[in-house]
């Protein structure tokens, strides 16, 4: 029997067919446009099942679903466009990733669709219009004023890479993604992260670009007292009730914004002092979990904070009526991630006017992720212990952060030179 979820303001189906699960969107529609839209999908997989109907070779089920049996409306295999590519990858997989990495998704295949057109005939992709790509894309303005970076656009590619080996799974298109000879713009690497005096120091000691000293911003993670005080602050600060907790939250566990988005009160055990996180990004296609322990000052928060707990199931939610908003919900919902980055921002409101003000610089919630790593590298945690509490990180990104450990490398120097 087909399901419906409705994430934000669209509903998605789901269903099974030879004991695997499917999922596709209806879309923006009204309950009772998408519950007829389920019906017919049992309809349609009723026929099936009674040999009533039968699927044309080389039609995918959710297309012909999706399509209400119509198969004469789908695109032939020949002639997929790269905007049919988007609109089919993301009907498949959208439901199952994470909310920021469909934002992303669709935000790298607008890229490809201005450069190379909706209409383009994704079997005719060749080596050369992908490095007519590149070389167009490498002229346009990025960051602080520097040119758009390599890396942003090979994460592009890789979206039209993955999408491409989905349809040759398909059978939409055939052979290998042609990007065997490639060339990309030279780029270059992130700076280790730093401290704020480190990063004050090399500010004053050049004339540093405003993209190079944006670059050491981005670099920054803070001690543990700047932490407390950044807490303290914004409890002082913000009138979001849930904002000062989930920050500590982040603070002390190390997590992503998104998971803890998706934290559950039952995902807290008081009694054994530790929290399970659910993860997204560590093995492709499965939700994992990782446990990290309770800090006693999180313990503290958090029983205050579930003293005031606006109900639902959620660690972190928001009051039906929402302060400093318009916005009426009705109940209790999760956190978006527009929401939280929304009201971190504002915490820094009254201080706009303040050159002073320490805090401008912050980049989000991510900056206490970066901070609860450095802290513990800092400290000498062996590697294998952060990398259990923080998820998933790159050899680039532990490589970012090896420099904190302590090691005898400036004595050894020492002991040869003096």
């Amino acid at each position: 029997m087909a399901s419906l979820q409705q994430k934000g303001n669209g509903w998605y189906c789901q269903f099974l067919y030879h004991g695997k699960r499917h999922t596709f969107t209806v879309g923006p529609v009204s309950q009772e446009e998408a519950e007829a839209k389920a019906s017919h999908v049992d309809y349609l997989l009723l026929r099936l099942k009674q040999r009533l109907a039968i699927i044309p070779p080389g039609v995918d089920i959710v297309d012909y679903v999706q399509f209400d049996g119509k198969t004469e409306q789908l695109p032939q295999a020949d002639k997929i466009t790269l905007d049919d590519l988007k609109i089919k990858y993301l009907a498949t997989h959208e439901a199952s990733l994470e909310v920021s990495t469909v934002k992303g998704i669709k935000q790298h295949f607008g890229h490809l669709v201005r450069q190379l057109g909706a209409k383009f005939p994704i079997a005719e992709l060749t080596l050369a219009d992908l490095q007519s790509y590149v070389d167009k894309r490498a002229k346009a303005k990025g960051r602080n004023g520097r040119k758009l970076s390599p890396a942003t656009i090979f994460k592009e590619l890789v979206s039209l890479r993955t999408a491409w080996n989905w349809a040759v799974k398909m059978k939409l298109v055939t052979g290998k993604f042609p990007s065997d000879g490639l060339r990309f713009p030279k780029t270059t690497e992130k700076p280790p992260f730093m401290t704020r005096q480190e990063i004050e120091r090399r500010i004053k000691s050049g004339k540093l670009s405003v993209a190079e000293q944006a670059d050491l911003w981005d670099a920054l993670y803070l001690s543990v007292p700047e932490t407390e005080e950044l807490l303290a602050f914004v409890k002082a600060s913000t009138s979001q009730p849930f904002l000062y907790p989930a920050l500590c939250f982040v603070a002390h566990t190390g997590c992503r914004r998104s998971e803890m988005i998706r934290t559950k009160i039952a995902d807290v055990d008081f009694e054994d002092e530790v929290v399970t996180i659910h993860e997204k990004k560590r093995v492709r296609g499965t939700l994992t979990t990782r446990r990290v322990p309770l800090s006693g000052f999180l313990t503290g928060v958090l029983c205050d904070w579930l003293k005031v707990h606006p109900g639902g199931e959620y660690l972190f939610c928001q009051t039906p009526t929402v302060v400093r908003s318009k916005t009426r919900k009705g109940v209790t919902k999760p956190l978006t991630n527009d929401e939280a980055a929304d009201h971190f921002d504002r915490v820094f409101e009254k201080d706009v006017e303040d050159s002073q003000c320490k805090w401008k610089i912050l980049k989000g919630f991510h900056i206490f992720r970066h901070s609860f790593i450095s802290s513990l590298a800092n400290k000498g945690i062996d590697q294998r212990l952060i990398d259990e509490f923080a998820g998933h990180m790159s050899l680039e990104q532990q490589r970012r952060y090896r420099h904190l450990y302590p090691s005898t490398k400036s004595e050894a120097i020492k002991s040869v030179f003096g």
